[in-house]
């Protein structure tokens, strides 16, 4: 595949993409396949099946589950092969991302910051003897890793930390002091990543510390947490902690880049961790609802269970059909980075970067979306669900921090569509060109002709093209107005990203299916074309509330009046679905398969 073949970052919105060109989980290879068998085992056998140590604080199994781990070679997925790993492409990671995460939050917190920002840093950043020393203990499990970004007065805001490395007179070793807070893995880490202000250097500076207590580094208390209570969490404090020059991680100035780039693999690998937990709670109440018998007939028979079942069934297609969509783009584009002649740590970081923008839009996403079912999983349970004897309780608090994590919802939000704008400016995705004619299509008479949609998808790829419409001429009139200003209207940021976002899944969601249906046959694949027209129809729903929004927001008079009519335009059906029958339909088929099978 050349690099004209794939779309770069944000280019699904002005381009079509081929449903031929998309990757879905139904594409794993053999070995991929058998990779997943492996690790639902290792999850159903060590963590699923004592899912309550998990909730009583037990510190010490979720450690010794990461051992087991690392002896099956779980940890080293990512990392090159001359360092001890497996050296797998990144669809790969991510399915083990996906798959090893569903049963806790706890496991799934430990296992990503150890994999994700406790490795990977020294992995694409690390010098040969760095990586040589550091990353197969890491890859085995030998050494946990952990990451100090995070500081009392330094959240979203990453570049403001006040932590402090001094070199000393000889130019040996830095010395380092300050607080770092809300650290994954500190009560049981090997090394951690730590980043520093040289001076008053204008960013921070990256440096791997090994965990000596005699070194001036003392730990807090365990943290007391809404959930994933056995992931270890304290508060880290440095005091003069000697740290070798030749442990400063990549160069002086660059840990800012490093910690925006750690985040941007982060967020999709985010997304990943959270399907599993949604299959598994859909399975889970799927169960009970088959089970419990109410007014003479199992609940899952009434209306209402049957619309929960079907947005929560729905909803996990779409994240599986979009964050494989993005992971083989990456893996694409590291591919061509490598054949070019880049070294795997240059091919990865620019591979990854130039998807940052749907790296954004799948944590927003899933992250939401494994929050709403875990909190209509409760809801099937019943008064059962508010129990902590069941897992829907605790899969309902874990989730909360998905939406935490790897900077916040909001913030990605505002920056996908900054990323995006910023691609528009250096020439990597032309907005201006189809925002233009998105305007003055708004100007021209609308055809009235009947156009045929008698072909699969025919009608909602054409309202997907629609869509795109809409969010083009809303931020292009937007930008007309604010210019570089717009970053301060947040607001509209928000509701222009929720637009962006919907068309990027929706989108994903029936791309699978059109592949599918045409190598399996649309009869093998009616429920999933069900998801796809739900999931399409719940999408319109939203942009025309996030539109209309939008557009009173900033626009008055004649130039709202037409945009408003834009919107009614760019979103309107010829053929309005039957909604009820499509949840009913897909609501069916996972009772009766007893929970969800669709991966």
């Amino acid at each position: 595949m050349t690099e004209k073949d794939i779309l770069r970052g944000g280019q699904f919105l002005i381009k079509e993409t081929n449903c031929d060109d998309v990757f879905t989980l139904e594409d794993l290879s053999e070995e991929q396949q058998m990779m997943r068998e492996s690790t639902k085992e290792f999850v159903d056998r060590e963590l699923w099946a004592h899912w309550e140590k998990f909730e009583k604080k037990d510190y010490a199994y979720t450690e010794t589950c990461m051992r087991k781990a690392g002896e099956l070679g779980l940890l080293g997925i990512a990392v090159p092969e001359v360092y001890g790993g497996l050296g797998m492409g990144f669809v790969s990671t991510m399915l083990v991302c996906d798959y090893i995460s569903g049963a806790t939050g706890s496991f799934s917190t430990a296992f990503g910051a150890h994999t994700g920002i406790g490795t990977m840093p020294i992995t694409l950043y690390g010098n040969e003897d760095q990586k040589s020393k550091y990353v197969p203990k890491l890859a085995s499990g030998e050494w946990f890793g952990a990451y100090c970004l995070t500081e009392p007065g330094a959240g979203s805001d990453a570049n403001s930390g006040k932590t402090k490395a001094v070199l000393s007179a000889d130019g040996k070793e830095y010395s380092i002091s300050g607080q770092k807070m809300w650290i994954s893995n500190a009560g049981f880490c090997n090394l951690f990543i730590v980043f520093a202000r040289i001076e008053d250097d204008k960013n921070i500076t990256g440096f791997i510390v090994e965990n000596d207590p005699a070194n001036g580094i003392t730990l807090g208390d365990e943290e007391k947490k809404l959930g994933i209570h056995s992931s270890s969490t304290r508060q880290v404090f440095f005091s003069d902690t000697k740290v070798p020059v030749e442990n400063m991680l990549s160069t002086r100035g660059n840990g800012f880049k490093i910690a925006m780039n750690a985040l941007n693999i982060g967020r999709i690998k985010l997304a990943a961790a959270c399907l599993d937990a949604q299959r598994r709670v859909i399975t889970e109440a799927t169960k009970y609802a088959n089970e419990r018998i109410q007014f003479k007939t199992p609940i899952v028979n009434f209306g209402a269970i049957k619309a929960k079942i079907a947005t929560m069934a729905t909803n996990c297609y779409a994240g599986e059909s979009a964050s494989y969509r993005a992971a083989k783009n990456i893996q694409d584009r590291i591919a061509i980075r490598e054949a070019e002649g880049n070294s795997h740590q240059e091919a990865e970081l620019k591979g990854v970067e130039e998807y940052a923008i749907e790296c954004s839009i799948l944590k927003v996403a899933v992250s939401e979306d494994v929050q709403s079912t875990t909190d209509e999983g409760i809801q099937i349970f019943g008064g059962m669900g508010f129990s902590a004897d069941t897992p829907m309780e605790s899969a309902w608090r874990d989730a909360r921090i998905a939406r935490i994590y790897e900077g916040t919802n909001e913030i990605n939000r505002m920056l996908t569509v900054g990323m995006l704008v910023k691609k528009a400016m250096k020439g990597h995705v032309d907005l201006l060109g189809p925002a233009t004619a998105v305007g003055e299509e708004l100007m021209g008479i609308p055809s009235f002709d009947t156009p045929d949609f008698s072909e699969l998808f025919t009608e909602e790829k054409d309202i997907v093209k629609r869509l795109k419409k809409v969010f083009l001429m809303i931020a292009g009139s937007a930008i007309q107005k604010y210019g570089p200003s717009l970053e301060e209207h947040q607001q509209l940021l928000l509701a222009a990203s929720d637009i962006l976002i919907e068309v990027y899944m929706a989108e994903s969601t029936i791309l699978r299916t059109e592949k599918n249906a045409k190598r399996f046959g649309k009869e093998a694949q009616s429920i999933q074309i069900a998801m796809s027209q739900l999931y399409l129809y719940n999408a319109v729903d939203i942009i025309i509330q996030k539109g209309k929004e939008a557009i009173v927001s900033f626009a008055e008079g004649d130039e709202q009046r037409m945009l408003l009519m834009g919107l009614k335009r760019f979103t309107k059906y010829t053929n309005n679905p039957n909604v009820v029958a499509l949840r009913t339909q897909i609501a069916d088929k996972v009772a009766a398969d007893n929970g969800y099978t669709f991966d």
